[in-house]
């Protein structure tokens, strides 16, 4: 058995992890609970994802709220969704050396879920819940903080917002909500002097863009649904 695989079945050392977050557990099984993904049995860390997504994104609203006082509710959104997306999650979870602790099915451990953006970002939320559960709010304010510390102090509210796009992505991402769904509706005029009409469509809401070139179309519709979403 491999050391990954022989770390992957037991998270009986939580020393160095909970150095790392800034707590100690003092019920050991909710640690464990958090690091098992469903392919490896029950109880695994669904439940506990959920709560610590919302934790999260409660946590990170109120920190930045707290650190950027002047900041209107747009940039603050803006912020918050370069730090609660699958990708920042999945980072921040390796840097705390998640994937060598999950407690993984064998199916998932020789198609490398360890490594797994999705994977490590559930299991980070489920461990501040984990936290939550065993410490309370402040527990889990503290653990949060430790693990992005580092992201909070290189944010920089001054620098330019990305494209309607990409922030849309991030912001339903951060939701776990699926991804937008752009269409054109019409094309119309000249060649050289074209006005493209796109949908944007997440669910069941609808936000249409237009522009002289489908792209410029697609980012408007992006942020007619950022502000939907906003409302």
């Amino acid at each position: 058995m491999s050391r990954r695989q022989s770390r992957s079945a037991d998270v009986s050392d939580l020393a160095e992890l909970e150095s790392r977050l800034g707590h100690k557990f003092s019920n050991a099984e909710l640690a464990r609970q958090a690091l098992t993904h469903r392919s490896f049995g029950t109880p695994h860390n669904e439940r506990l994802e959920f709560l610590g997504d919302a934790l999260l994104n409660c946590a990170i609203a109120t920190l930045l709220y707290e650190r950027f006082t002047h900041l209107p509710e747009g940039d603050l959104s803006r912020l918050r969704a370069a730090l609660v997306n699958q990708a920042s999650l999945s980072q921040v979870a390796e840097g705390l050396g998640l994937g060598d602790r999950l407690r993984l099915g064998e199916g998932e451990l020789k198609s490398g879920g360890f490594r797994r953006p999705s994977i490590l970002a559930d299991a980070l939320e489920a461990l501040f819940g984990a936290v939550f559960l065993d410490g309370g709010y402040d527990a889990a304010r503290t653990a949060m903080l430790a693990a992005f510390g580092e992201r909070l102090d290189r944010l920089d509210p001054e620098q330019p917002g990305k494209d309607a796009k990409t922030e849309l992505q991030e912001v339903l991402q951060a939701a776990h909500r699926p991804l937008p769904l752009y269409r054109v509706v019409s094309v119309e005029g000249a060649a050289h002097r074209q006005s493209f009409q796109v949908e944007c469509v997440v669910q069941d809401l609808v936000a249409k863009g237009t522009g002289s070139s489908r792209q410029k179309a697609e980012q408007g519709a992006a942020r007619a649904m950022l502000e939907k979403l906003s409302a």
